[in-house]
């Protein structure tokens, strides 16, 4: 295995500015959560220029993994239940829909994860990514750190990696 690239979103980055400066083509953007926005903008910026992005694969595999997971939004919906519960952050309180997006965004049908550690463990990740690779069809994963402490608190790091 080796890493073709990574993309790293420091905590003080405007998630909106990044999306219209680099994407701006995405309205379903606006509706994500922090996490979502996160994962989808590294991914976007490391599969920038890449040939045939949108054509359908099953050899590409997102596994993504967090400390946090979804418990942002999770304490936004649970505020939103004091009046009346929000169906839009009901959606986000699950930690793999940031991998989701991902796959439904760039037409892949391979193995798509989240895994909520209680630490950034680089020996279980690279297990985890290792494990993913014995599928014969697996050739590239989009792996990454995406954990969110708060809307304006985070770690973010993605890469691609090949077989």
């Amino acid at each position: 295995m080796r890493v073709c690239k990574t993309i790293t979103i420091p905590g003080n980055t405007s998630l909106t500015g990044l999306y219209a400066e680099k994407v701006g083509n995405y309205p379903k953007f606006f509706k994500m959560d922090t996490l979502s926005k996160l994962g989808f903008l590294a991914t976007e910026l490391l599969l920038e220029g890449e040939a045939d992005r949108f054509i359908s694969r099953e050899d590409r595999a997102v596994l993504l993994f967090s400390r946090s997971g979804s418990v942002c939004d999770d304490s936004h919906f649970a505020k939103s239940m004091e009046d009346y519960p929000s169906p839009s952050l009901f959606v986000y309180t699950l930690p793999n829909i940031v991998a989701g997006e991902i796959a439904i965004r760039n037409n892949y049908r391979g193995e798509t994860s989240a895994f909520v550690l209680e630490q950034y463990d680089k020996e279980r990740i690279r297990h985890v990514v290792e494990e993913a690779f014995q599928d014969r069809t697996t050739r590239s994963a989009i792996v990454g750190w995406v954990d969110v402490r708060s809307d304006t608190d985070w770690t973010c790091e993605v890469s691609l990696i090949e077989k």
